[in-house]
């Protein structure tokens, strides 16, 4: 059974940072594409950043240059560090995995974390 468990969201002033952290079980990162996503109340979810198992990275354009996310197999974490926040980053972020692709990203995420809240003020 696979299980992710994020944490580390909390609140900060605008140009603030937090790292969020996602700790996993059930499955080996190397194996994997993991994501970060978010959704803000009233808005579609939306993906933040992605890493596949070749650690090749992407991010969506709100995020580029502020945001990086990263993995540890030794502790079987995986982050995104948040830096320069904005109020517009407010969201609850999740992790997310796939598992069945081999360690490519195909965006066919097929486990999800909790969700940890992100709240930036002014």
């Amino acid at each position: 059974q696979v299980q992710l468990v994020e944490s580390g969201g909390g609140s900060v002033q605008a140009g603030g940072s937090l790292r969020l952290s996602c700790a996993r079980s059930g499955y080996t990162y190397s194996s994997a594409c993991m994501g970060w996503f978010r959704q803000a109340p009233g808005k579609q979810r939306e993906e933040v950043a992605r890493i596949d198992s070749f650690r090749r990275t992407k991010y969506a354009d709100s995020v580029k240059g502020r945001f990086t996310i990263s993995k540890v197999s030794a502790n079987n974490t995986l982050y995104l560090q948040m830096n320069s926040l904005k109020p517009e980053d407010t969201a609850m972020y999740y992790c997310a995995a796939d598992v069945l692709s081999g360690g490519y990203c195909n965006g066919n995420f097929n486990y999800w974390g909790q969700g940890t809240q992100v709240t930036v003020s002014v």
